[in-house]
């Protein structure tokens, strides 16, 4: 059988100047463009790319944002956005692509949110699914006896104490990522016990007409109620967030006050059993794109 031209296309590494490749890819596949994402992902973390053959933009492309205290010897990495241009789809361009990456990484642990359609490929790529993610959307819908106590907007001296609470939660280092929140999101809201103590915080960052919660932490449910009370008080969107399944009280909650479920995502590992740090105070990510 002939060798196809596209597996010698060359594997590169993508930079803020694809932005706009990477969003007219996106568009390509019928998702939103999401600039504003984009632009983070490429800022905080290494997008990769396969130039399309036929001189229009990209041909497949994906970003890895790794975790740790060491860039060279990251604890963990997330990959998100893998996408290949609509002409080239069923050609071996997106396993080809994990495949280099998962390469690229290794040994490093891994994570993902997988669709139904591409579960199938990261399985075979050894990666596990321990868990589910909802994602929902809607018009939040405040009731009458719904608290925002404790809860205010974040300073610039809450950033170490968020910081701090963020690595014991999410089981390893992602300052490049939090410490860009101030500026990426247009709410970003801390929650404080009565001793002072910080006990959650989380952003609602602009994607197209929505925003979207997340980070979401919180010590527990009703934290977690309140933070996304106090941010949708502060939004005139719509709101989106991706909510752990196992989080039953909160989505439950959630969905009584205007949001639908519209789309599950499958949790996926690879070189660990299960995403580190405590589950139980992590609502929902800053993006399924990066965890």
């Amino acid at each position: 059988m002939p060798t196809s031209p596209l597996s010698t296309l060359t594997i590169r590494p993508l930079t803020v100047e694809d932005l706009a490749r990477c969003a007219d890819l996106s568009q390509d596949r019928d998702w939103p463009r999401e600039e504003h994402k984009w632009g983070l992902l490429l800022a905080a973390g290494t997008g990769y790319g396969i130039d399309a053959p036929d001189g229009r933009g990209l041909a497949a492309a994906c970003v890895v944002t790794r975790y740790g205290d060491s860039a060279e010897a990251p604890e963990l990495a997330a990959i998100g956005m893998v996408l290949v241009a609509r002409r080239y789809a069923r050609q071996g361009l997106g396993r080809r692509l994990m495949t280099f990456v998962c390469e690229e990484l290794h040994p490093v642990p891994l994570t993902l949110h997988a669709t139904p359609n591409g579960r199938p490929l990261y399985e075979e790529l050894g990666f596990t699914a321990p868990g589910r993610a909802e994602m929902l959307v809607g018009t939040f819908r405040p009731v009458g006896d719904d608290s925002t106590e404790g809860v205010r907007p974040a300073v610039a001296d809450d950033l170490r104490a968020v910081l701090e609470l963020d690595h014991e939660v999410f089981g390893t280092a992602r300052t490049h990522m939090i410490a860009r929140l101030p500026a990426f999101a247009d709410h970003l809201l801390v929650a404080h016990d009565p001793d002072g103590r910080l006990i959650g915080y989380a952003a609602a960052w602009p994607n197209m007409h929505t925003h979207v919660v997340g980070p979401l932490i919180a010590r527990d449910t009703a934290t977690a109620k309140a933070l996304v009370t106090a941010l949708a008080a502060r939004s005139d969107r719509p709101l989106r967030t991706d909510v752990d399944v196992r989080h039953e009280e909160l989505r439950t909650w959630l969905t009584g006050r205007g949001l639908d479920v519209v789309f599950s995502n499958t949790v996926m590992t690879r070189g660990i059993p299960d995403l580190p740090g405590d589950w139980t105070r992590r609502f929902a990510p800053l993006t399924v794109a990066a965890g």
